[in-house]
C-alpha cells in the first residue's frame, strides 16, 4: 500500500471518532433530557403506602370508605350489644341445673354407638345410656356435670373418652305471674330473665295494677318464702337499675292500686242500686 493510501485511511478513521465523541457530548448536555430528580431524602422513607378504600389488616379502626356512617353505626351498636347480653345467657346456660322435661344430648368423641341426642330427662331424672347399668342420674346436676360422671362411667370400657353433654332445650325452669297482668299464669323461663321481662312477657302491668309495689316470692333452702319487692315503675323512669333476676319457681305479685279499689268500690255501690230498685234483700 502506498504511504497517501494510509495516511487518508488514517485521517478517516480520526474522523469517526471525533464525531463520536462530539454525539456522546451533546446527548450528556441536552437540556431537553429527563433526569431522576433528587431531594436529598431516601425515597425509601417518603413513599407512603397505596392504601385504597378498603380496610388495611394493620389498621382496624379505619372503617371502609364504601360502607356508610350509619351502617358502621348499627354495627358497632350490634357488636356491643352481643358483649353486653351474652355474657348473661352464658351465664344462665353454663349453671342451668337439669330437670324433668329438659332435652340433652350426650356425645362421645369419635364412639357414636355410644353417643345418644335428643334424650328427654324423665320426671325420676335418670336418663339410660349403653354399658351403663341403671343409667345415670342427671336432675340438679349442669351437664359439665354429668358429662363428668359419664366420662368415669366409660372409662372402663372406653380408652380416654371424651365425653360433651348439651342442653338442647331448656324446660324445667318455671315461674308464674298473678295479679293485675294482662296474661297471668304459669310461664317457661329458657333464659335469664328480670322481673320486667317476665311481666312483659305476662302482657305487661294493667292500669289497675300497682307498678311500684311488684311484689316476687322465693321459696328458700330451708322452706320459707322470701319477699322482694320490686319498684317497677322506678325502673321504667330510669330511676332504679333493672337488676333482679328470677331464680325457677319465682312467683311474681302484682297487686292492684287506688283505681282498682275505686272500680271494687262503684261496681259494689252499682249492685246495692241494683238491689234497692228491683227489691232484691241483700245478705
Amino acid at each position: 500500500m502506498k504511504k497517501g493510501n494510509k495516511l487518508t485511511a488514517l485521517g478517516i478513521v480520526m474522523v469517526l471518532i471525533a464525531s463520536t465523541l462530539s454525539v456522546a457530548a451533546q446527548t450528556q448536555n441536552d437540556p431537553q433530557k429527563e433526569r431522576a430528580r433528587t431531594t436529598g431524602q431516601d425515597p425509601k422513607k417518603t413513599q407512603k403506602p397505596v392504601r385504597g378504600d378498603r380496610l388495611e389488616p394493620d389498621d382496624p379502626s379505619r372503617p371502609p370508605a364504601d360502607v356508610a356512617e350509619d351502617v358502621q353505626a348499627n354495627r358497632m351498636e350490634q357488636l356491643s350489644e352481643e358483649a353486653a347480653i351474652n355474657p348473661y345467657y352464658n351465664n344462665f346456660f353454663s349453671t342451668y341445673r337439669l330437670g324433668p322435661e329438659d332435652v340433652i344430648s350426650v356425645d362421645v368423641f369419635n364412639q357414636d354407638r355410644y353417643s345418644r341426642k335428643g334424650i328427654t330427662v324423665p320426671p325420676s331424672g335418670r336418663i339410660s345410656l349403653s354399658l351403663i347399668p341403671g343409667g345415670v342420674f342427671v336432675n340438679g346436676k349442669t351437664v359439665d356435670e354429668v358429662a363428668e360422671i359419664i366420662k368415669k362411667r366409660y372409662d372402663e370400657y372406653i380408652l380416654e373418652p371424651q365425653v360433651t353433654v348439651s342442653l338442647d332445650k331448656a324446660s324445667s325452669y318455671r315461674y308464674s305471674v298473678i295479679g293485675d297482668v294482662g296474661q297471668p299464669g304459669i310461664r317457661l323461663m329458657n333464659h335469664r330473665m328480670t322481673v320486667t321481662e317476665a311481666l312483659a312477657e305476662a302482657g305487661g302491668i294493667l292500669s289497675t295494677g300497682d307498678k311500684s309495689s311488684v311484689m316476687v316470692l322465693r321459696r328458700q333452702a330451708d322452706g320459707n318464702l322470701n319477699q322482694i319487692r320490686v319498684n317497677v315503675s322506678a325502673i321504667y323512669k330510669g330511676r332504679a337499675p333493672d337488676n333482679t333476676y328470677l331464680v325457677p319457681g319465682d312467683q311474681i305479685i302484682v297487686p292492684g292500686n287506688k283505681l282498682k279499689k275505686w272500680r271494687e268500690i262503684m261496681g259494689f255501690a252499682n249492685v246495692l242500686s241494683f238491689a234497692r230498685i228491683f227489691g232484691v234483700p241483700m245478705p
